[in-house]
């Protein structure tokens, strides 16, 4: 099986189905990764460029040290800025979105909930959906949405569609490499009990395998499934 995994930034493909992915690669499925805005600039208001351009640099490497951790093929990094996804042209991401899924031809794509609290989150969702219509021969069969700790939960009730999971993957055996490659995104976890600490994203693994018998899963939304 050709898989896709389509984030905002980098450290969401970890967060939302880091698990799942080295499942599938232990499994023989080829995994490529597409990771659309740079996930850095928003945090200063007025951002020293050259510090800026180094700490990019740098941070061009973990995405793919995790993938390499978690078993995936290939990882593409695009610069749309951070937290600042509405301030373009939607149809300019769907392009690059549409691109991907020409190289890869996945079977499978997950990608955001609509409904996060963070708007890069909320565009990359648009795009993929876009970039997915199910028109005639087209290679997508099945579209699952993420949860990402920090974001998901933190949207307010009746603000967006609520994130309620239908599909679970049981990542009992893979959820050490997750928590592994959450490691290589240091910079990017804080400290328990933050939403976005390694503590709280294993007790979440846990609390999702609760809800379906197992020791630990992930779970998604399901957005299209076509079977034949």
């Amino acid at each position: 099986m050709k898989v896709l995994v389509i984030a905002a930034h980098p450290d969401d493909e970890v967060l939302g189905c880091g698990a799942t992915i080295a499942k599938h690669a232990l499994r023989g499925d080829v995994v490529h990764v597409l990771i659309l805005a740079e996930g850095i600039t928003s945090r200063d208001l007025q951002p020293d460029r050259e510090k800026r351009n180094y700490e990019l640099s740098a941070l061009a490497e973990v995405p793919r040290e995790a993938a390499k951790i978690l078993g995936a093929a290939s990882v593409e990094l695009h610069n749309f800025p951070d937290n600042r996804l509405d301030s373009c042209n939607l149809l300019d991401i769907v392009k690059v979105v549409e691109q991907a899924i020409d190289k890869h031809q996945p079977e499978i794509i997950y990608t955001h909930h609509r409904g996060d609290l963070n708007i890069d989150h909320c565009y990359v969702h648009q795009a993929v959906v876009t970039a997915t219509r199910p028109l005639p021969n087209r290679s997508v069969k099945t579209l699952l949405f993420f949860e990402i700790a920090s974001s998901t939960e933190w949207q307010t009730p009746y603000s967006a569609p609520i994130f309620a999971p239908n599909w679970f993957v049981d990542v009992s055996d893979t959820i050490s490499l997750k928590l592994k490659a959450l490691e290589a995104y240091q910079s990017e976890m804080r400290p328990w009990p933050h939403a976005r600490s390694i503590i709280a994203l294993e007790h979440l693994a846990h609390w999702r395998g609760a809800t379906i018998g197992v020791e630990a899963a992930e779970a998604f939304m399901l957005g299209r499934n076509i079977t034949h």
